[in-house]
C-alpha cells in the first residue's frame, strides 16, 4: 500500500513516490520491507523481526528514525499486543507490519481524514490519535463498573467477588505502561533531532503528548481506586471478624456463670442442702434465666450485640 499526502491519502503506485513531489505513506510486510529497503534511501539498515518486538519507542538515527510499536488490543489487554514498525526521514513514512492493523488505519484516515494543510506531521498525528482514540470512554467504562462494585460491597459486603476489579487492574497496569511508551515516542517526535519536521508543526506532538498524559493519569486514578477497593474488601473482613469475635465472647460471657453452676451443683457433696430442698431446681431454673437476661440486656446496652 503506497499513498501521497495530499489533501487526503491518495493510494499511488510505488514509482510516484520516487518522484518525490509529495511526501509519503508506505504499508508494507516484512518481506516486502527487505525486498524495497534500498528504493525508499534512508541509509539504514533495518532488519525487523516483528516477533521480538516487545515495547513502543522511537531511535535517532543519522538521517532516518526508525522505532516500533507494540500496541494492546483494546478488546483483550492483557492479551497479545499489536506489533509493527517504522521507518521514517522528510520524504514519508514507511510501516512494516504483517498483521494488517497498520493498513486498517491507514485506510481509515485516508477515508476519514481531510487536510487543509498536508502534512507528514499531521499524518503522524492522525495515525496516533486512532491508536487511542476510544481510550477516555475505556476509562469512563471502568471507573462506572468500579462504582458499581463498590455499591455492591458496600451493600451485601465480603460476599462481593473483587474477581473483576482484579482484571481492570491488570489492564490498567498494562495501559499506564502503554502509556508511558507513548508518551516518550511523543516527545522523541516532538525533539526533531534531525529537523525531519517543520518546527511548526511540531506542535501536533505536543497535542497528541499532552491528550496520553491525561490518559496516563486517569489510568493512575484507575489503579488507586481499586487498590481502594481492596481496602474496602479487607475491611469488611476485619469487620465480619470482629463481629463473630464479638459473639463469640458474649455467648462466653453468659455461659460462664451457668458453667460455675453446673460445676458448683455436680460436686455432689452429702451435706448440700439445696439437694433437698423441693424448691431447689426451679430455683436454679430461675437464676440460670436471670442470669442468661440480664447479659443479654447489657451487652445491648453497650451495644455489644
Amino acid at each position: 500500500m503506497y499513498y501521497l499526502i495530499k489533501e487526503s491519502l491518495e493510494p499511488c503506485e510505488f514509482e510516484a513516490l520516487q518522484k518525490q513531489e509529495y511526501q509519503y505513506v508506505a504499508v508494507l510486510t516484512t518481506e516486502e520491507w527487505r525486498e524495497k529497503q534500498p528504493l525508499f534511501d534512508m541509509g539504514i539498515e533495518l532488519d525487523i523481526n516483528v516477533d521480538d518486538i516487545h515495547n513502543t519507542k522511537a531511535e535517532v538515527n543519522y538521517d532516518s528514525l526508525t522505532g516500533t510499536f507494540s500496541v494492546p488490543s483494546r478488546r483483550d489487554i492483557c492479551g497479545k499486543d499489536y506489533q509493527y514498525a517504522f521507518a521514517l526521514d522528510e520524504k514519508g513514512m514507511v510501516f512494516i507490519d504483517s498483521t494488517g492493523v497498520v493498513e486498517r488505519i491507514v485506510k481509515r484516515i485516508a477515508r476519514t481524514r481531510k487536510w487543509k494543510v498536508p502534512c507528514l506531521e499531521r499524518f503522524i498525528y492522525d495515525f496516533l490519535e486512532t491508536i487511542i482514540q476510544r481510550d477516555q470512554a475505556l476509562m469512563e467504562g471502568y471507573e462506572k463498573e468500579l462504582d458499581s462494585i463498590e455499591d455492591e460491597l458496600m451493600d451485601t459486603g465480603t460476599e462481593t467477588p473483587l474477581d473483576r476489579a482484579n482484571e481492570i487492574r491488570s489492564d490498567i497496569r498494562e495501559l499506564r505502561t502503554h502509556y508511558e511508551q507513548l508518551i516518550d515516542l511523543g516527545q522523541e517526535l516532538q525533539e526533531n533531532e534531525n529537523n525531519f519536521f517543520k518546527p511548526e508543526n511540531t506542535r501536533y506532538f505536543r497535542l497528541f503528548t499532552d491528550r496520553v498524559t491525561r490518559l496516563h493519569d486517569s489510568a493512575t486514578s484507575l489503579r488507586d481506586y481499586t487498590m481502594q477497593l481492596r481496602d474496602v474488601y479487607n475491611t469488611q473482613i476485619d469487620v465480619k471478624q470482629n463481629r463473630i469475635m464479638t459473639l463469640l465472647t458474649v455467648v462466653t460471657t453468659i455461659f460462664m456463670p451457668l458453667t460455675l453452676i453446673v460445676g458448683w451443683y455436680g460436686m455432689n457433696f452429702r451435706y448440700m442442702p439445696e439437694l433437698e430442698t423441693r424448691w431447689g431446681y426451679p430455683t436454679v431454673v430461675v437464676v440460670s434465666l436471670v442470669i442468661v437476661i440480664g447479659s443479654l440486656w447489657f451487652f445491648k446496652k453497650k451495644k455489644w450485640l
